[in-house]
């Protein structure tokens, strides 16, 4: 039995003396090749370099925003980026952060998943939307790049729907000390 512990111990599967914990023995390398794509991307996308952007960015792309917009391609990005990117888009709170590592499928595909907050300029507002991601990762020729990502925020806690009842509120309130004016004045004739 003591030899059995000692081996699941050696091969990663122990950590800490409890059983049933898994550990990674050594990381995979991919891994760090991914934090690397990670960094280049969002300093890229902060500074309003697409062209550095689109370098990590398969040419098949497929992009679902908040908004509901999809963008496929590097001409679709492209377009996104022109319409919405440049006057809306401010930068990073947090910047896309996974929960976790890639989870990584045959050495040449991953899956990332986490969470951002970015903000941005939205009906005359600076806002800041905190949203949840995935991004799917290839490897083609030696390099990763995003083949997919998706992004969404919690449609029903969020700053834009906050602003929508306020704006509701006071239209409610205006139109019920105007009906109360109106009232008045006709039950005084």
């Amino acid at each position: 039995m003591k030899r059995h512990i000692a081996l699941m111990m050696t091969s990663g599967w122990l950590a800490g003396g409890g059983l049933g914990q898994a550990v990674n023995a050594a990381e995979d390398p991919a891994h760090a090749e991914l934090r690397a794509l990670r960094t280049e991307v969002i300093e890229a996308i902060t500074q309003g370099d697409f062209d550095r952007v689109i370098k990590h960015v398969h040419t098949n792309v497929v992009i679902t925003w908040q908004n509901g917009d999809v963008c496929r391609g590097h001409q679709g990005l492209r377009e996104f980026f022109n319409r919405m990117g440049k006057d809306t888009f401010k930068g990073y709170k947090v910047p896309p952060t996974p929960d976790e590592l890639t989870i990584l499928h045959g050495g040449d595909t991953g899956v990332s998943f986490g969470q951002t907050v970015a903000q941005y300029k939205l009906l005359g507002k600076d806002i800041e939307l905190k949203s949840r991601w995935t991004a799917t990762l290839v490897k083609e020729n030696g390099q990763w790049l995003l083949a997919s990502y998706h992004v969404s925020m919690n449609v029903l806690d969020n700053p834009l729907l906050s602003a929508a009842k306020s704006g509701l509120y006071l239209a409610a309130g205006l139109a019920l000390v105007g009906g109360l004016i109106v009232g008045f004045f006709l039950g005084k004739r």
